[in-house]
């Protein structure tokens, strides 16, 4: 019987479940959007018991499709929202708080604090990162404070801790598997990158723990099986990896210095740094890019905290558009930008500024901006903030002619054609654009034998577009100059 593997992509707006064949070709998805809780500024939750039903859900409409089509499952893969973290109780598998999502800045505090005892030179020399709200480490300190008894249960190896793959494995096998991968690891402020363990120092600065911990593991391994009560068969899960390093996987950047930038929710640059973990003068981080045969693969990353999270507030927000497809036309009919700019700080600034005060802006507005001029300056804030990371990058030495994209963003043409005139270098669109979920069942495929190695599964992308820079240099100059002043502005206010 031929066989498909299945990916679970849980993201940060949605849970999808996508079926591959034996050559990485995507051949059904399911897909259901979740509630985004905001409880006060700043502060972005979801409920973990929602995840696991949309994700149960898409699954089995997966295995459906699948049953339908007379395909096994051969094996399942998870990508998933990094940093967003979870506390349940061992016993039950139930969450004592809500999911604390990667975007959610209550923790700002908490950080300045650590930085004031001089934690932040600790923090990346072990970790790669830095000491800001976006990573795990402080948001589980934080439910351990805040929840009343969690901190004495989870000493005593009650209460567990996990990033979102690691809640899904739990659930998935039945509560048999407490696991996470390399990558998801690398995101938490508690994992060594260079020793490729949970750090005793770190998780005493953040008073977590270590009987909470999840095992980590290889990207591609043995997570267990599914439980046959739960999905009807014991369903191998094989592969794991963290949203943007499976897309990085999925976007067949294997070679020491490729680079690939995905559009979600957020927007991240990862570049491929091999063996070593290169460490950036410009605010980048450290992180692991993949783990295969306990060989741990590094990568510089550049994390905007909101790309396509800003259609949505488009959408759902003030209501001037009804779809993401509609912006591209409405980009497309205006001659130029009109001074229109926006700094979507919804919830701070990442890289290279890791401001967490900062909040959105738009700026240059006029008696004749119309829902088309404001459409127009929030794509164009995504390109410029990626001209951000990669300008931070080359600072740091490495200067890439070619830009690899991916994620929903990048099927408008005017956005990819705009982010090479912003980045004067060639961006290439791949025929599988939902590389994040192709990235996962790349990691699985490989564990069960369906892919043979990297350079398997590097053979099999391909382009389906490229965009060239066109525009002048004086003028990218020009628009360069008013973002980056929108962007000063942000950040002067919410200081002074």
């Amino acid at each position: 019987m031929s066989q498909y593997i299945l990916s679970i992509d849980q993201g940060t707006t949605s849970s999808r479940a996508m079926l591959f064949d034996e050559q990485g070709q995507a051949l059904f998805t399911a897909q259901q959007e979740f509630t985004q809780h905001f409880p006060r500024d700043g502060w972005v939750e979801h409920n973990a018991e929602e995840i696991w039903t949309t994700t149960l859900e898409v699954v089995r409409k997966a295995l459906a499709k699948a049953k339908e089509d007379d395909r096994r499952i051969a094996a399942i893969g998870i990508t998933n929202q990094r940093e967003t973290t979870v506390l349940w109780d061992r016993a039950s598998g139930e969450p004592i708080y809500h999911a604390i999502v990667w975007q959610d800045r209550r923790t700002a505090e908490y950080c300045e604090s650590l930085r004031a005892q001089n934690y932040e030179a600790l923090v990346t020399d072990r970790t790669g990162l830095l000491l800001d709200p976006y990573f795990s480490g402080t948001k589980v300190n934080w439910i351990l404070e805040n929840v009343s008894g969690a901190r004495a249960r989870a000493e005593k190896g009650e209460i567990l801790f996990g990033t979102i793959d690691c809640f899904l494995i739990w659930r998935l096998t039945g509560g048999r598997v407490h696991a996470t991968d390399a990558t998801n690891a690398s995101r938490t402020l508690m994992f060594d990158i260079h020793e490729q363990r949970w750090d005793r120092d770190l998780l005493d600065m953040l008073s977590v723990p270590e009987a909470m911990l999840p095992e980590v593991l290889d990207c591609a391994d043995d997570y267990g099986s599914t439980s046959k009560s739960l999905l009807g068969a014991e369903i191998p899960i094989a592969g794991v990896a963290g949203d943007q390093q499976s897309a990085l996987i999925g976007q067949a950047c294997f070679e020491t210095g490729m680079i690939k930038s995905t559009y979600g929710t957020g927007c991240f640059m990862v570049l491929n740094t091999g063996a070593q973990a290169l460490k950036s003068k410009n605010r980048l981080l450290t992180t692991v890019g993949y783990r295969i045969n306990g060989e741990t693969t590094y990568a510089l990353e550049g994390s905007i905290f909101v790309a396509g999270a800003a259609v949505q507030w488009l959408r759902d927000g003030i209501g001037i558009i009804d779809s993401a497809q509609q912006t591209e036309a409405m980009a497309a009919s205006l001659d130029s930008n009109k001074g229109i700019y926006m700094v979507p700080a919804f919830t701070g600034l990442g890289a290279p500024h890791w401001d967490p005060d900062a909040r959105g802006a738009i700026s240059g507005i006029t008696r004749d901006t119309g829902p088309a001029e404001i459409v127009r300056a929030t794509l164009e804030s995504v390109c410029y903030q990626t001209f951000d990371l990669l300008e931070a990058k080359r600072r740091d030495g490495i200067t890439p002619t070619r830009l690899r994209v991916d994620g929903g963003m990048v099927r408008n043409n005017w956005l990819c054609g705009f982010l090479a005139d912003v980045l004067d270098i060639i961006v290439e669109r791949p025929v599988q654009t939902e590389t994040t979920a192709l990235g996962a069942a790349y990691l699985a495929g490989l564990q069960v034998g369906m892919f043979t190695s990297l350079d398997d599964i590097a053979k099999r992308w391909q382009a389906e577009r490229e965009f060239e820079p066109s525009m002048e240099a004086s003028q990218r100059k020009l628009l360069l100059a008013d973002w980056h002043d929108a962007v000063i502005k942000v950040k002067t206010r919410r200081k002074d």
